[in-house]
């Protein structure tokens, strides 16, 4: 079984700009692939070539009704499957996928146009182990201890699944973000309905195909579509939480719609990382680091080390080193085994990042890059753009791509005071030599994460969510799974 109706012909070693096939991609509902009742489809593109790679479903009310209705169905029986088994469904997925790892890594380059070995070494192992990691959780949930706080009457937490929850995932980590959403769900539950990003469906219907294979029929449903499909997927009565990773206008507008029907709300949205460079810091080190953490994935990651506040007393030299690490990193087609980064997603996202960069004022200065790559494909130069002030827009606004701003400080608390001047709150990092400096930053950094002498590594089993605009709600760890439930107080009478 494939997501098209045609047999899928055997994967090449690199991902090449893929030929349009005879039928488009296919919903996943219910355990098997469903063409949209309508018959709307929307064009596919590769990144890195600008050609075709397929066509997907765009689903309507009918399909949108149809992938909740299964996973009401499934949630009733699957809300009662103990613990242990969906532990079993979960770690068999993850071995599954590990087996499988090659071919979602060669997907994931045709719609991402990412370097094959950046996705294998970077994103698949951490991808398992998240699975594997909710397979655990999904048996130790914690609640208050069964007692009698009130007199002659035993009290004690049931912690309960929500129902069927609807996903929307963004296009720059199509496969991760699935993990992300469904993964916790699931082991607490619940069933999932999962709507993956226009332009990058592919790998979360093989996702959902996969899954199929251990989990009841309905679990997991995939539908393909436009902005039009999630709102319809929003909006709909059967969700008992709606889960976006997304732009801020995405979230505030999922937020509103889920409003009117008190829906449960998790919102994982934009990022403007504010990396304080400490006049002590170590500046090889954090030239180097900070390079890495912005332009991985061409800087299309929320997290990504974007804004760098460094200390006025080394601030030249950290420029320098900076615009030598970022002047030496490459990015070309996947087929390279020596880039660091692809694309861009679309026409349009290389069109946004070379408008911010168009609209830099006077008294800002690339010390390096700045334009996109001629030829096919949607590439761009890795950036360094200095003398930046605080109100500047390359500063406020999320300019998702490889771009990374450097502003000077005069010290500590303005650096701090700058970092916390913008309407985000995903991620940060600093970089000192000096613990209590680092602690102290960490601790009046507005950010829902603080790096120290690193930037964008995660764990499972440390939550990843954000304050201020960056949204609410908290993906992986064990805060996660609990987002994915909702608690009861059961209280028995024992008689006088």
């Amino acid at each position: 079984m494939t997501a098209r109706d045609t047999a899928a012909p055997e994967e090449p070693e690199v991902p090449e700009g893929s030929e349009e096939p005879e039928e488009p991609l296919r919903n996943f509902i219910g355990g098997q692939y469903r063409h949209a009742q309508s018959g709307e489809t929307l064009d596919l593109t590769d990144p890195a070539t600008g050609r075709g790679a397929g066509r997907a479903p765009v689903s309507g009310d009918a399909d949108v009704d149809l992938a909740l209705r299964s996973a009401q169905r499934a949630f009733e029986s699957w809300r009662t499957v103990a613990p242990a088994q969906r532990q079993l469904a979960l770690l068999r997925i993850a071995g599954a996928l590990e087996e499988r790892a090659q071919e979602f890594v060669h997907a994931e380059a045709v719609h991402t146009g990412k370097p094959p070995h950046v996705t294998a070494a970077e994103e698949m192992g951490p991808m398992i182990d998240q699975i594997r990691f909710f397979a655990g959780a999904a048996r130790l949930l914690e609640g208050k201890a069964a007692t009698e706080y009130f007199a002659g009457h035993t009290s004690f937490v049931r912690r309960e699944p929500l129902g069927v929850c609807a996903q929307v995932t963004p296009w720059n980590y199509p496969l991760m973000m699935a993990v992300w959403k469904f993964a916790p769900a699931v082991a607490a539950g619940n069933t999932v309905v999962l709507k993956p990003s226009d332009t990058t469906p592919l790998t979360s219907l093989m996702l959902a195909e996969l899954a199929a294979e251990f989990l009841p029929e309905g679990v997991l449903n995939v539908v393909c579509g436009s902005r039009g499909t999630g709102r319809r997927l929003v909006r709909h009565p059967v969700p008992a939480m709606v889960s976006v990773t997304g732009s801020v206008r995405a979230g505030t507008q999922v937020a509103g719609d889920a409003a009117g029907d008190v829906k449960r709300v998790h919102l994982e949205l934009g990022g403007k990382a504010p990396v304080v460079v400490a006049a002590d810091a170590d500046i090889p080190l954090a030239a180097r680091g900070i390079a890495q953490a912005g332009l991985f994935n061409a800087g299309q990651d929320c997290a990504s080390a974007c804004r760098v506040i460094v200390d006025r007393a080394v601030h030249d030299d950290f420029v320098t080193a900076l615009t030598a690490e970022v002047g030496n990193t490459t990015t070309g087609p996947p087929g390279d085994p020596t880039v660091f980064y692809g694309p861009l997603n679309s026409a349009a996202q290389l069109r946004r990042v070379q408008d911010h960069l168009r609209d830099l004022p006077a008294h800002a200065r690339v010390t390096t890059g700045g334009r996109a790559l001629p030829g096919a494909g949607y590439f761009h130069q890795p950036t360094v753009v200095t003398g930046l002030r605080q109100q500047d827009r390359a500063v406020q606004e999320e300019i998702f791509g490889p771009v990374i701003t450097v502003q000077a400080s005069g010290g500590d608390e303005e650096s701090v005071r700058l970092a916390n001047d913008v309407r985000y709150g995903l991620a940060s990092s600093v970089w000192t030599r000096d613990h209590r400096r680092a602690m102290t930053m960490a601790r009046g950094i507005d950010a829902g994460c603080v790096w120290i002498n690193c930037h964008i590594p995660v764990a499972a089993e440390m939550p990843h969510g954000g304050f201020k605009h960056s949204g609410y709600g908290k993906d992986l760890s064990a805060y996660s799974l609990e987002d994915y439930t909702r608690i009861k107080h059961v209280m028995s009478f024992l008689g006088t």
